[in-house]
This record gives structure tokens, sequence and C-alpha cells, in this order.
């Protein structure tokens, strides 16, 4: 566990470029797991799809060694500046998501992807970016579940945030079959957002949610490669 993890968990005023998704309640589930973890000095961390860097920088403050990517110029730049006013060390990279770090592998990956389903079949621009991930969801969910064994070192721990109106059980399957070990580490139920209310009559046409359902489950994964 992460030294003085408690009075980290509130990250201090972040730089939020515009197009950048602000943190908010996944965010903060996922920080928390990650203080659970037995990050310290010298732990090699990739944060993919980094935002406003701070899950990169609350990792940076347990004494890790974090590279932070991101697709978006804009949360690059979120990014670095966060961690100039933090005044923790970080290495950021624009790229695709494994593909900007070469093949190098690390002790732990986190993520906050974008994860909710979105209607229609053109892919995400501005600032929806942030959030939408086509049809199920899972546009960048499974290619982080299939990246994950190669940059994992044995005993190396991915933990990832989602919803799961796309697909909790698809995202355990999916990484069992990659050959780790996975399971749900924690879960919260939060109030619907104004994204997903503005879209409420799609995702009940869709089955994702029933007519009375009020409520969003958030769901953290986690999975250590064997």
């Amino acid at each position: 566990m992460c030294a003085g993890s408690a009075t980290l968990s509130r990250p201090g005023p972040l730089v939020t470029l515009p197009g950048v998704y602000l943190p908010q309640e996944d965010t903060r589930l996922l920080l928390r797991a990650l203080y659970r973890e037995r990050v310290g000095t010298g732990t090699q961390i990739l944060d993919l799809g980094s935002g406003t860097g701070v899950l990169a920088v609350g990792a940076a403050r347990c004494g890790a060694l974090v590279t932070a990517v991101d697709i978006s110029w804009q949360a690059v730049l979120s990014t670095r500046l966060n961690a100039w006013l933090s005044r923790q060390r970080i290495t950021v990279r624009h790229g695709d998501l494994t593909a900007a770090v070469d093949g190098r592998c690390f002790d732990m990956l986190v993520s906050n992807p974008p994860y909710l389903p979105a209607p229609g079949n053109r892919a995400p621009w501005g600032s929806a970016r942030a959030w939408d991930a086509g049809r199920d969801g899972r546009l960048l969910i499974d290619r982080i579940c299939d990246a994950a064994p190669r940059a994992l070192r044995p005993g190396g721990v991915l933990l990832m945030v989602h919803s799961a109106l796309c697909g909790t059980e698809d995202t355990l399957e999916r990484l069992t079959a990659a050959g780790l070990r996975a399971t749900v580490s924690d879960r919260a139920a939060i109030p619907f957002g104004p994204v997903l209310r503005s879209r409420l009559a799609w995702l009940q046409s869709q089955g994702l949610l029933s007519e009375d359902q009020d409520t969003e489950e958030l769901v953290i994964i986690r999975a250590e490669n064997s």
C-alpha cells in the first residue's frame, strides 16, 4: 500500500484543458484501488489514457516511475502541466495505448478508458472521445485487455475502471482467456451523469438500462499476470 495514501486520495487543483476528461467518481475509485496496491519507490507504472494525469501524479507521489500515454495532445499537455504543478517527474508520451512505449513491460498498468456505449457507427470525435466507445462501449477496453499480457511483467497487475453497461463479465472472460487472473476488486453505484442521461432512451432500447434504473454501476477490474 502506498504510504500516506489516505492524504493523497484527494488530489489538489488540476489543469483540465478543453476536450480533456474531468476526473469524476470513476477516477477516484481507480485512484483508491491504486493506493491499495504495493506501489512504492521504483514501481514502474504505465497510465493508459492519462487525461489530466491525476492517476499518474498519484502514483508518482508514492515513488513510482510513471509513464503516461494519451492519444489526445490536449491530454498530453494537461498531464505535463499537472505533473509540473505537483512537482512530480512523469514521462508523458503522445500515442495510441502501448504502441507509444516501444514494447516495454511494466509492474502495473492503470487505465480509465472511454467506456460509454454510444448510438451510431461513427468513431467518436471532439470532446466525446473522452467517454464514447462505440455501440458496446468496448472500443478501447478490448484493446487494453489484449495488450495487457505483453505489457506486464510476471506478477504485474492491470487496474481498469469501467461501467457495468459495457459488460463486466466480457472483460473478465477476455482477460482470463489472455492468461491473466482477473477479478472485480471494487464496485460503486453512482447517479447518472449528464451524458448518460442524454441517451437514456437509447440505452433502454438496447436493453442496457431498465426504465426504473437511476444509477450506474462502476467496477474496478484487477488482473494479475502469472
